[in-house]
């Protein structure tokens, strides 16, 4: 295991930042994996980085401050924050995220305080959160176990062994093994889903019609001159870099007014530090009009509203039923997992995924419909028979997705 550990921070540093000789790196990452971060500490600094920055979190600090803070706290954000993010990515930094909370770090906190935090977040991190989305840094968002968070996937086992058996799953879909270098299994995987998007690419859809047997029945209509992306990206300073590990999709933007019918949620889904389940969202032109929810119905409409952008799609996301993820029968409670193991969508802001995005200003991509917002969440929708049918322009019907998995 300890092996394989090291091979895996050794790939996040070389494959997912790809770091440059010279170049800063941001870590930010729990406390609890504080191991961890050393270790991709001493890889990136192998790797030639001019220093390793960290930024420690903690969900029971977290938890404490929703819960006890002053007010006030949550319409401001310090000002140390801000520079440090908007600084440090105007510069070019690669920035690594260990994503590993506790599903339910927040559950009971009032909503309206993580609502208003966010919007303060979004406002001061807006430099920040718009070089990200346009990959003028490097960035990857990757995860390793916490015991809250391997509990709630294996609540049969102890904190030890429920630890184990999360590592076993991670450095699986990670492709690390002992046998094989994971950088060059990077490379095959980082190829096949290129070929993917490019098959995509050139039937040029103008819509996308989604059904299955839960109810969902939504029509999505893509941007003109969208391209559909997956795998590796390349940051403003020409390197190639992978933002999540793992990744098993495909990916584009849905125009912002063009999204009209029903979709049901196929997995539960973790937001705001609460879990919500068997939910569905009814669009009509792009909007969310109306949210029902089993569990977490409070949390989806504040989710959905913490601005005007989160209530619109802004991304479209195709994973096969038959990944890798989804075979091991594991649901993660953690997004970076389960979006990797269903086709899934995301309400809030979108990637630039029109030809030329990236170097467009906001004004030219609202022309192309693409949605702004200060939040991105994934949800799953991808189920064992779901139908996805692409029309054309000239109004062909191409099969996309047969029985959950691609059709071609």
């Amino acid at each position: 295991m300890e092996n394989r550990i090291e091979k895996y921070a050794d790939l996040l540093i070389r494959s997912g930042l790809n770091v440059q000789k010279g170049q800063n790196v941001v870590i930010s990452c729990p406390v609890d994996c504080a191991p961890f971060a050393r270790l991709c500490a001493k890889k990136a600094y192998a790797a030639g980085c001019r220093e390793v920055i960290v930024r420690w979190t903690d969900d029971e600090l977290t938890r404490e401050k929703y819960l006890h803070a002053d007010d006030s706290v949550f319409d401001e954000v310090p000002r140390w924050v801000s520079d440090m993010h908007n600084d440090l990515s105007a510069g070019g930094v690669a920035w690594l995220s260990i994503a590993a909370s506790d599903p339910e770090a927040l559950s009971g906190v009032d909503p309206d305080r993580i609502t208003r935090d966010d919007a303060a977040g979004g406002k001061a991190l807006k430099p920040f959160r718009d070089r990200q989305m346009s990959n003028f840094f490097p960035w990857c968002v990757a995860s390793i176990p916490t015991k809250a968070w391997a509990k709630k996937v294996f609540p049969e086992l102890s904190a030890e062994d429920a630890v184990a058996a999360l590592w076993e799953k991670i450095l699986d879909a990670v492709r690390v093994y002992d046998d094989t270098d994971p950088v060059e299994e990077w490379k095959k995987h980082n190829a096949n889903l290129r070929k993917r998007a490019d098959t995509l690419n050139a039937y040029n859809f103008k819509y996308l019609k989604y059904k299955n047997s839960l109810g969902t029945d939504l029509t999505i209509e893509l941007p003109e001159s969208h391209i559909w992306v997956g795998g590796e990206e390349k940051c403003a300073a020409g390197h190639m870099f992978n933002a999540n590990m793992p990744t098993e999709e495909v990916f584009t933007s849905p125009k912002r007014d063009g999204v009209n019918g029903i979709v049901y949620a196929s997995k539960p889904l973790v937001v705001n530090g609460d879990i919500a389940e068997n939910f569905c969202f009814k669009f009509k032109d792009g909007k969310i009009v109306n949210i029902h929810a089993e569990k977490g119905q409070e949390l989806l409409e504040t989710a959905t509203t913490v601005d005007e952008g989160a209530s619109f799609l802004g991304e479209v996301a195709l994973v096969p039923y038959d990944s890798p993820i989804s075979n091991s029968g594991i649901l993660f409670y953690n997004t970076l997992f389960d979006e990797n193991a269903s086709c899934h969508l995301a309400f809030g802001d979108a990637y630039p995924c029109v030809k030329g995005g990236n170097d467009m200003t906001r004004e030219e991509l609202d022309k192309f419909g693409i949605n702004a917002s200060i939040t991105h969440e994934d949800f799953m929708v991808g189920t064992k028979d779901l139908s996805i049918t692409g029309i054309t322009h000239d109004g062909k019907e191409i099969p996309v997705f047969t029985d959950g998995n691609f059709a071609f």
